[in-house]
């Protein structure tokens, strides 16, 4: 019956040995990933920032963004059948208003990637402010299980990939997380879709003008490594219209114009909101990484010694040894 036993426990040990290794390298990998289906707002404020409004001149504010993400099912669902892969389409929009609540600027965009490893997928609609693009490197989420290392990070503004540096770890509200930082020097951008500053120009006045858009920011993320989600944001942001006629109308003697400059951070109760989603969702990452493999790989330690020691109680005998005094059995009788 031990040995019976044993066996059992012997099996139901290699089976759980078997499945520690199994959910960690083979289903977490294809079951941890991005929900098509995800919707996301968040408000950010940069406070004195100094822009343009026509009529105005330069003038300081105080700016609130929206920036909403919001997933596209259908479209993801399209793709997919091509790609062969789980896909995710965030359709985005970054709305900008004044203290007095009127419009700055607005910039759609729609960003298609892989649901498992954030990597970009090509696909017809992927845009930055209305003009098609095709990214390199992440843009607004790293990968789950985030490393010590540099990345390479879509810039929209100027359409272009650079590296984003990893500059250590840190603890942000209670949260160990890794911090990030990319710095994009000043370079000559397209005007944006929607002009700032409540300005009306068409495109054909601002190609004949050859007033030049020029563009730099710093960009920092706070970003939690086990769910790849950046718990906090800050960009330090500038733009400028350089030279032209336009400038020339615009600002008289002088050889550029701020258009904006501004230090955007987000907003203390999205900041709060973020962290506590992002410390619940990592727990579930947790569970398929780290709590049930090495929970399993305990248990099956624990029934394999529990094994070994029924096999070995199996194999002593239950009675006590025979005693040395017995008297010898009687020979029979010689014939």
């Amino acid at each position: 019956m031990r040995r019976k036993a044993s066996l059992i426990l012997l099996g139901f040990a290699v089976f759980f040995a078997a499945l520690s290794p199994l959910i960690r390298f083979y289903a977490f990998p294809r079951l941890a990933k991005v929900p098509a289906n995800q919707y996301q707002i968040m408000v950010l404020e940069a406070k004195g920032a100094s822009i343009y409004q026509v009529g105005k001149g330069v003038v300081k504010t105080d700016l609130s963004i929206v920036q909403t993400l919001k997933g596209n099912v259908e479209e993801s669902e399209k793709i997919e059948e091509t790609a062969g892969k789980d896909v995710v389409v965030w359709d985005g929009l970054s709305y900008a208003q004044d203290s007095d609540g009127n419009m700055v600027t607005k910039i759609p965009e729609r960003y298609i990637f892989d649901a498992h490893s954030a990597e970009p997928v090509h696909a017809t609609g992927e845009m930055a402010d209305k003009q098609p693009v095709k990214r390199e490197g992440l843009e607004f989420k790293w990968p789950f299980l985030t490393e010590k290392r540099d990345y390479k990070y879509f810039d929209a503004r100027s359409r272009s990939t650079n590296t984003i540096f990893f500059k250590g770890e840190q603890n942000f509200r209670g949260l160990d997380v890794y911090y990030f930082e990319q710095t994009i020097p000043w370079r000559k951008v397209d005007w944006p879709s929607t002009m700032p500053g409540g300005m009306e120009i068409s495109p054909e006045v601002l190609k004949n003008s050859k007033t030049e858009m020029w563009y730099t920011t710093v960009r920092k993320f706070w970003v939690d490594p086990t769910t790849g989600a950046p718990v906090y944001g800050e960009e330090i942001h500038k733009e400028e219209m350089r030279g032209g006629s336009l400038l020339v109308a615009m600002a008289p003697g002088k050889d550029k114009l701020t258009v904006f400059d501004g230090h955007v951070k987000m907003r203390e109760d999205f900041i709060k909101s973020t962290v506590d989603l992002v410390k619940s969702q990592r727990q579930l990452v947790l569970a398929m990484t780290t709590y049930i493999p090495w929970g399993f790989g305990f248990l099956a330690l624990l029934l394999l010694s529990l094994s070994l020691w029924l096999e070995a109680r199996s194999r002593r005998p239950d009675g006590p040894e025979p005693s040395g005094d017995r008297e010898p059995e009687p020979e029979p009788a010689g014939v």
